[in-house]
């Protein structure tokens, strides 16, 4: 009888155990980088006086999405120093710090802020850095555009050039690090975010100058490897995909490239054929899928990349597939937002034109193409999956949620008055959006479950 209790309370330690860390969503594009939830307990429907649970004003803006540990929600942001500026040049105040122009030879505050999942309270709040941010960036861009990592015990937060801190998870900071500032791109900033592998933090960090992929010890910032890259600028986030053969660390660019992520070396590549890459892969066990945004020397393909490959397999001219590449698809409009991979469908949006496409993912054929979701213009936000349903939030706050599968079908709209550009995050049965105004905890109330 003993014997059994033992056997019983092992049993409920490792369902709890089990709970926590799928309710856990610890970096962009949540557990795995797939943007998919297992979740049940989710709202279809939402909007400002329908499931929503609370909302929190983030002073500054930032692009970067939010992270959940446990109970706490992670933030950061980026706005010009009030008292600095005011004090030196007499500028007009900024009630929420929010502009449309960047300033880099002004004072910004770089700051992390930590909230309650259930009922957006603040829990902590701290400035990273103080001072000039060191290089320009685009106007729709933020100083804040990177998401953050944790582990449940540190919570990595990288600033563009400004560097990476490191942080307890009560807000005490362990590290910090600056690995340097480079010039970007026609100015337009940096946004590809961290990410977390065994013992290492693992930044992709290309530029116009100094492209390299870099990965420090988690525990102390100490350089372990460092792979030089001739790439220009890039802004997607690196992912680890974990397939069949092994685990590889793949990164966007001018080339898709895969390395061994223990010790930085090459395994592959492939030329993208021109293009801007922003957007993440994303993969199963047997194929990962990459693409970019076609731009006027080309780009735009969809490309789909098996398990194993080694060395150079590019295309050559007038291919659409060798022993390493699946199939492709060209022009498939996908650009900023990246497409998520649910139940043997890929689901891409368009930059402007509110169009969505759903490619079978096996042959890369279209199931449907270019569906025009009413009223949407722009995506930047990455949809995400649940409970056969797939959710498309475009910039002016509606979420478009379609049927998964080959059927294009709107189940439902949802509208919240803001701006988004970023990424939700989802855990516990909360979803937690990031606007430029707000940060939102949209549930169902424990009344109504």
């Amino acid at each position: 009888m003993r014997e059994f209790k033992h056997i019983k309370i092992l049993m409920i330690i490792f369902f709890l155990a089990s709970c926590s860390s799928n309710s856990n969503w610890p970096q962009f594009l949540g557990p795995g980088g797939n943007n998919i939830s297992t979740e049940v307990d989710l709202p279809v429907e939402w909007g400002e006086n329908k499931n929503m649970l609370w909302k929190f004003k983030v002073p500054g803006k930032g692009w970067s999405s939010p992270i959940v540990w446990e109970e706490k929600v992670f933030i950061t942001t980026a706005y010009k120093d009030k008292k600095e500026n005011l004090e030196k040049e007499g500028e007009k105040e900024n009630p929420d710090g929010a502009e449309n122009r960047t300033r880099p030879d002004k004072d910004y505050r770089f700051e992390i802020y930590c909230l309650n999942k259930n009922t957006g309270e603040l829990i902590w709040n701290e400035t990273a850095y103080l001072g000039k941010p060191g290089i320009i960036t685009h106007r729709d861009n933020t100083y804040a555009s990177e998401t953050p990592v944790t582990d449940g015990k540190y919570l990595y937060v990288y600033f563009g050039m400004r560097g990476l801190f490191c942080y307890d998870m009560e807000g005490n900071k362990v590290w910090d690090k600056n690995i340097g500032i480079y010039p970007t791109q026609s100015n337009w900033g940096t946004s590809s975010s961290p990410i977390l592998y065994k013992d290492l933090l693992i930044l992709q960090f290309d530029n116009e100058e100094n492209s390299q992929v870099l990965a420090l010890d988690k525990k102390t910032g100490e350089e372990k490897w460092r792979t030089m890259r001739d790439e220009i600028s890039t802004w997607s986030t690196p992912y680890l995909w974990r397939n069949d053969v092994r685990v590889e660390l793949v990164t966007g660019g001018k080339k898709t490239r895969s390395y061994n992520p223990d010790t930085g070396e090459l395994l592959w590549e492939i030329d993208m054929r021109g293009g801007r890459d922003i957007t993440s892969p994303v993969g199963d066990k047997k194929i990962i899928y990459v693409c970019n945004e076609e731009r006027s020397d080309g780009g735009g393909t969809l490309f789909a990349i098996k398990a194993g490959a080694s060395g150079d397999i590019s295309l050559e001219s007038g291919q659409s597939s060798n022993d390493w590449v699946a199939w492709t698809q060209p022009k498939s409009r996908i650009a900023m937002a990246t497409p998520v991979l649910y139940n043997g469908y890929l689901y891409g949006l368009a930059r402007n034109g509110g169009t969505v496409s759903c490619f079978n993912a096996k042959t890369g054929d279209y199931a449907y193409k270019r569906e025009k979701l009413e009223g949407a213009k722009s995506f930047w936000a990455s949809p995400w999956a649940y409970n056969d349903l797939v959710f498309c939030l475009d910039d002016t706050g509606t979420t478009h949620v379609l049927q998964a599968g080959p059927e294009f079908k709107v189940v439902a709209s949802n509208k919240l008055d803001d701006k988004f550009w970023s990424s939700t995050a989802i855990s516990g049965g909360v979803l937690i959006f990031r606007g430029i105004e707000y940060v939102y905890g949209i549930g169902i109330p424990e009344s109504e479950r």
